[in-house]
């Protein structure tokens, strides 16, 4: 990712997963965000490194104290419940590009099996870091499974839908751009 065209497209998928912070649909508790849209596409359009290195680039601007996270920014924001998910966000967007270019058959099933994977990475480092947060940090006795029941169940069918989006536009987009 040395080339200056990298670097660019790294700090555009970063800009967007901010931006996708920002645009929500109201639910309790946590409103749904395109947040999981922005970091799925950045690993299939951009590759496995291209895509983790726009998420880490994400993260460390929210944690320096940008306002890029859909609740804020600042150090602190590793207390909030679910920081855990945007922890998973370069995880993911890794696996999604390592998975996207098997055998470089890139088509809609290969995508929407990649993003549904990264889902699972989001997820699973949430929901982790979620039990964690509220046994813990917030002293607030939970189980693993009623930890899943906030912050999973609520989301799947919204991330899956997602899931499907990026594999239309990330197919959409390898036709007429070359991000490789």
């Amino acid at each position: 990712m040395k080339s200056p065209r990298g670097l660019i497209l790294a700090a555009l998928f970063a800009a967007l997963t901010a931006i996708g912070a920002y645009i929500r649909i109201p639910f309790p508790v946590v409103p749904f965000t395109l947040q999981v849209f922005f970091v799925l596409l950045s690993g299939a359009i951009l590759g496995p490194r291209r895509g983790c290195a726009s998420q880490l680039l994400y993260l460390a601007m929210g944690l320096l104290g940008l306002p890029v996270f859909s609740g804020g920014g600042g150090v602190q924001y590793v207390l909030h419940p679910t920081f855990g998910f945007i922890l998973g966000f370069p995880v993911a967007s890794w696996v999604v590009g390592t998975i996207s270019r098997i055998g470089r058959g890139e088509n809609f099933w290969q995508y929407l099996a990649a993003s549904l994977a990264g889902i699972a990475a989001i997820d699973a480092i949430g929901i982790l870091v979620l039990y964690l947060n509220l046994n813990y940090l917030a002293g607030v006795p939970t189980s693993f499974w009623r930890a899943m029941q906030v912050g999973l169940f609520p989301f799947l069918a919204f991330d899956a839908a997602k899931g499907v989006a990026v594999a239309i536009v990330a197919l959409k987009v390898k036709e007429h751009y070359l991000f490789s």
